[in-house]
């Protein structure tokens, strides 16, 4: 059976257990033959995988219930991440120390997500925003500035132009939203044996990149991503290690590949205080998980 998954980005650390089962072959051992389409800006995700043109892909929880309530047919099958990488990164001599110092300053980073109306009612203040361009030389110049990040990325290439930096994770702010695989609806219900296959496979691919030799996958994405370096790839390791943003906390019943209905729901609460989730959504219907 063929397969293609369409990741957010250019291949990299935070999509190594993909490329682990692919490289190691667990793709192939439960009859799947798997393509990987690297992403990028305008990877087009949720129309891909909504028309049936990708048959996974990967998205922000958020998203897709958006998606969802206007029209598109999309299904969380599994959970990339059990944790909100996402993070705003500052200088270390910067002032800013918790979320209620942000009032009044200026914060790059995608305008229009939903964690930006999130932490501006959670803590009753306001700050300019800045559209992101993706790179870090405005911040590196300009040590007011605040960045909006993914703790496995952008710390490290700011430390390697000789800049400390600290940062306040948006999970600890209380946005938490998982990092999922969508599929289209109409897959799921006719082909579950693929995507049961699928998510098997990804979720022992993730373990053994987290716990055991990354080697196999780390080649698979330098080949693939001529930007990329072995020191960036063991960075986002380290972090998604030392940040448990795969496996979660075992105590809180989290597991590589997880969905919780319960915090699904909880999200979908979030975005309707927010105003931005309008319409109502059959959450059983938007989350289906496939995994163990």
């Amino acid at each position: 059976m063929r397969a293609t998954l369409q990741t957010d980005w250019f291949p990299q650390g935070e999509h190594g257990g993909f490329y682990q089962a692919l490289a190691a072959g667990h793709y192939a051992a439960v009859g799947l033959d798997v393509e990987i389409w690297a992403g990028g800006p305008g990877a087009g995700i949720r129309l891909k995988v909504a028309r049936g043109d990708a048959d996974f892909g990967m998205l922000r929880a958020d998203d897709v219930l958006l998606a969802a309530s206007r029209g598109l047919p999309l299904v969380m099958v599994m959970a990339t991440l059990q944790h909100e990488p996402l993070a705003l990164m500052m200088h270390a001599d910067s002032p800013v120390r918790s979320f209620p110092d942000l009032a009044g300053r200026t914060v790059i980073g995608n305008v229009g997500m939903a964690w930006m109306p999130y932490v501006e009612r959670r803590f009753g203040i306001t700050f300019e925003k800045r559209q992101n361009t993706y790179g870090l030389g405005e911040f590196l110049a300009r040590p007011d500035l605040i960045q909006q990040v993914m703790v496995t990325n952008e710390p490290y290439f700011a430390r390697a132009q000789g800049r400390e930096v600290r940062w306040l994770g948006l999970a600890a702010a209380g946005y938490d939203p998982y990092h999922v695989v969508v599929s289209n609806r109409t897959l799921v219900r006719d082909r579950p044996a693929l995507v049961r296959a699928f998510v098997q496979a990804s979720i022992r691919g993730w373990h053994e990149y987290l716990t055991g030799n990354p080697a196999a996958a780390d080649a698979l994405i330098l080949a693939r991503n001529p930007q990329m370096t072995p020191g960036l790839l063991g960075h986002s390791r380290r972090e998604l290690i030392a940040g448990r943003y795969v496996a979660g906390d075992p105590a809180r019943g989290e597991r590589i590949g997880r969905l919780d209905p319960a915090r699904v729901a909880e999200l979908a609460t979030q975005l309707r205080e927010l105003g931005i989730l309008e319409a109502p959504l059959d959450l059983a219907g938007v989350a289906q998980p496939s995994g163990p």
